[in-house]
């Protein structure tokens, strides 16, 4: 029950349902989470630390970057809950803008051929302020 309990304490947080939700897609570094979550990098990394202590993720160094995936052999409760999140989150407006910033985000890289963080936050915060016009 322990088990079951922390899983969803873990889940009852927006942050690390988006960072999962973007994770089943995609493996991801920080600095992409951060441009497609437009949050700091300390609020991304300690989720990132919680996630991965409760067994959700996988990680895998290139560089000076840790890319982080969803665990290849979750527990079997871990895989309901996020089967369970991707079916009721599929329509979610926030979802759909996080994986649209995630297309945004794939299309940057690929022009700059690298992960800019400082060029990519200005380029997301510049795309932000067209939405909202």
């Amino acid at each position: 029950m322990k088990n079951i309990v922390n899983i969803f304490q873990l889940l009852s947080d927006e942050t690390r349902v988006r960072i999962l939700m973007l994770l089943t897609r995609k493996e991801l570094c920080v600095c992409q989470l951060m441009g497609v979550l437009g949050i700091s990098q300390p609020l991304v990394s300690r989720n990132i630390s919680l996630l991965n202590r409760a067994g959700f993720l996988d990680e895998k160094r290139e560089g000076k970057l840790m890319f982080y995936s969803i665990k290849k052999d979750i527990s079997p409760a871990i895989e309901r809950a996020l089967d369970m999140l991707l079916i009721e989150l599929r329509g979610d407006a926030t979802f759909k803008n996080d994986l649209e910033s995630l297309t945004d985000c794939a299309e940057f890289q690929k022009k700059t051929g690298k992960c800019d963080m400082a060029t990519f936050l200005k380029f997301m915060e510049r795309k932000r302020k067209k939405i909202r016009r």
